[in-house]
């Protein structure tokens, strides 16, 4: 298919490849007009042979238009790109994970088919995040629905269907997959600091196990990749644990939230006990 690109970010610096590696055409990216925006525009061109294009001059010539552009531009700029040709007959999406296809009713009102696409996946720079084996969340009308498929299908990726209304709470689910667990290990590595481990040192070797948690959770499941003195139903060990965490308070609320979690979600031995520890724990 003949596909224009809204944005210049880092999903389409993945996307974009991915697209013209299976097949397709990528006619135009369209970025905003500013040197930053249009030197990354620029790149991305050369790497697909596809023009480059401020939004005033975009031609939007092809079937498929996709935007990946912020969460909230994506109404705005629809709006904004609305009267530039016919969009009787083409299939727009965009890429929010939180936002539905009603992003582009703007569109949809002129004749589009719309769809929200979005890839459970995280892309950062520096890292080149690839598309095979990608869960893509497809939300909108049917019709659009059906090209998305064909198109992730060409990834070799796992799209399925998700209801406007579930959005925003598969977005959370990524968001403690990817974002929040980056969190929760950049506070193991204050808890690391205060052990008297540098944090490159912390990052290293905390590898191994993280690696193995990962490999156990796949293999196992939660229940049974979960360790640790909860399974045993080692009040002391715990007890002890937070008193030392006194000495860094955000690590030690972080603990008791998701030591109360597993006290909710994951066997564990001692759980009254244990329960009357985390609670009691200003």
């Amino acid at each position: 298919m003949r596909i224009a690109i809204v944005g210049a970010g880092r999903l389409t610096a993945t996307l974009a490849p991915a697209l013209l590696s299976t097949g397709h055409t990528i006619t135009e990216i369209v970025a905003r007009d500013d040197a930053s925006s249009l030197r990354r525009a620029r790149t991305l061109a050369r790497m697909v042979n596809a023009r480059v294009v401020a939004a005033r001059n975009a031609q939007l010539n092809a079937r498929v238009i996709w935007f990946c552009v912020p969460d909230g531009k994506i109404r705005e700029v629809a709006e904004e790109l609305v009267h530039r040709g016919k969009w009787t007959d083409k299939i727009a999406f965009h890429s929010s994970g939180a936002l539905s296809s009603e992003e582009l009713n703007s569109l949809r009102k002129r004749g589009a088919a719309v769809a929200s696409v979005h890839p459970m996946m995280t892309f950062v720079g520096g890292s080149q995040s690839g598309l095979r084996g990608v869960p893509f969340a497809l939300e909108g009308d049917r019709f659009a629905i059906s090209i998305a498929r064909q198109i992730i299908n060409g990834f070799h990726a796992k799209p399925f269907v998700i209801r406007r209304q579930d959005k925003v709470l598969y977005h959370a689910w990524g968001t403690f997959a990817s974002p929040l667990l980056i969190a929760l290990l950049a506070t193991t590595e204050q808890v690391a600091r205060a052990s008297m481990v540098s944090l490159p040192a912390a990052r290293k070797r905390i590898l191994p196990i993280l690696n193995q948690t990962l490999a156990n959770y796949a293999a196992l499941g939660p229940a049974k990749a979960f360790s640790g003195p909860m399974v045993r139903g080692d009040a002391e060990v715990l007890w002890r644990q937070l008193a030392a965490l006194k000495r860094i308070p955000e690590a030690r609320r972080v603990y008791l939230a998701l030591a109360l979690s597993a006290l909710r979600f994951l066997p564990t031995k001692n759980r009254a006990e244990l329960r009357k520890i985390f609670l009691s724990e200003p």
